[in-house]
């Protein structure tokens, strides 16, 4: 039975001994269903060595010895899809794990398919079978049954023989900036900063009118500071549907409130209903020619369509050529701007993107290379110059 930390004289001697190393794995289990800020519940920690098991809800624990060794430059944080377990990091601890690996991000890179599942890539790398059935318990009550924590001994021990495979494949590959380039994002202070003035882009755009994007924007924001307030989900404040309705419909009083479908029966006396018709105000203040400009989603330039079909081809087949996953390499967006123009400002044309993808795309679209279907496999071949072609 493995030891469960509970006391902060432990979590430090054990985050001591994890320090000794140049690589840990992490993971965490944690709950959000009836909060916005997720609920840390259990920490699992890995070396080459040994694993443990940390109770992060252990009355009187304190989880500075595990954020400091987060902040440890040394370590190198293994994680397999990291950014919820950073962001929890972050929101706790005002600290972003630094170096980390992605193993979901690594497995792209080395052609493992797009966001690959954790016990999948467990399975396909050691051939090991992992137990899902408490991957779903309730990671809050206490105690912990031998169950959950030998699913979340296993989440970690498994992740040392992943991180070695993946590590030395890209080692070999030599993509070792591929994987560093994806990491600077995930440890980018920018990623999880939540900012209640941006909350309204996380929301289906279904308004037409600068006014109703306004009265949006400002209702979004403050539900996002009172869900944020309360630590309860965006929807116990208000749903969705309820912001479109006060978007499109605007009432400036308690009463017009309260006669909208979506908003329950006395919100409108309370004072968050009070603070919502202020907010909607506040946008109805804002002169006409300061209103936000609706975002328009850019179509596909003229003609282009066939020029994006033929880009998918090339991408697809040099995605199998080497082993990396298409998402990683080019999204839907960037082919469309690669039709579209030779200099789009696109990561596909950039850096070992280009290399791989990206200068081939713009070869095939000026028609210097093209593609072939030999047997059943798409090949590249080069092409005839104009004047040879038209003689043969």
């Amino acid at each position: 039975m493995t030891h469960i930390i509970t006391t902060t004289e432990d979590l430090a001697a054990a985050c001591d001994r994890l320090a000794r190393f140049d690589w840990i794995t992490i993971d965490t289990e944690f709950m959000r269903e009836t909060t916005y800020w997720p609920k840390l519940c259990v920490i699992q920690l890995a070396s080459p060595d040994e694993a443990v098991v940390v109770d992060a809800e252990a009355p009187g624990l304190d989880l500075a010895p595990f954020f400091a060794l987060m902040a440890n430059e040394r370590v190198l944080k293994v994680f397999h899809a990291a950014r919820q377990d950073i962001e929890i990091i972050w929101h706790l601890g005002g600290t972003i794990p630094h170096p980390v690996f992605d193993s979901q991000v690594a497995a792209m890179v080395c052609g493992f398919g797009e966001s690959i599942s954790y016990d999948q890539l467990v399975s396909r790398i050691t051939g090991h079978g992992i137990d899902k059935s408490s991957r779903f318990t309730d990671w809050s009550r206490r105690p912990l049954t031998p169950q959950q924590v030998e699913y979340a001994v296993a989440d970690v021990t498994h992740l040392r023989d992943v991180y070695r495979f993946l590590q030395e494949h890209i080692d070999r590959k030599g993509r070792g900036d591929w994987v560093a380039e994806e990491m600077t994002v995930l440890t980018s202070v920018s990623t999880y900063k939540v900012e209640p003035e941006d909350a309204w882009k996380r929301l289906k755009m279904r308004i037409r009118k600068p006014i109703q994007l306004a009265v949006l924007a400002e209702i979004a924001a403050w539900r996002e500071r009172e869900a944020q307030e309360r630590d309860v989900p965006r929807g116990r404040v208000v749903k969705d549907e309820a912001l479109y309705e006060i978007a499109e419909q605007q009432p400036a009083s308690a009463e017009a409130l309260a006669r909208l479908r979506t908003i329950p029966k006395g919100f409108e006396r309370s004072r968050a209903g009070e603070e919502l018709v202020a907010a909607v105000k506040r946008a109805l203040a804002i002169p006409k020619d300061q209103l936000p400009k609706l975002p328009k989603h850019k179509p596909m330039a003229e003609n282009t369509g066939a020029a994006v079909d033929l880009l998918k081809v090339l991408l697809k087949m040099a995605s199998e050529e080497h082993g990396v996953a298409p998402r990683l390499i080019a999204t839907i967006d960037d082919l469309e701007a690669i039709a579209a123009d030779d200099r789009a400002d696109v990561p596909a044309l950039c850096g070992w993107r280009r290399e791989l993808f990206g200068a081939l795309a713009l070869r095939l679209k000026h028609g210097e290379v093209a593609l072939r279907l030999e047997g059943r496999r798409v090949a590249l071949v080069e092409s005839a110059p104009a004047e040879t072609a038209a003689v043969a």
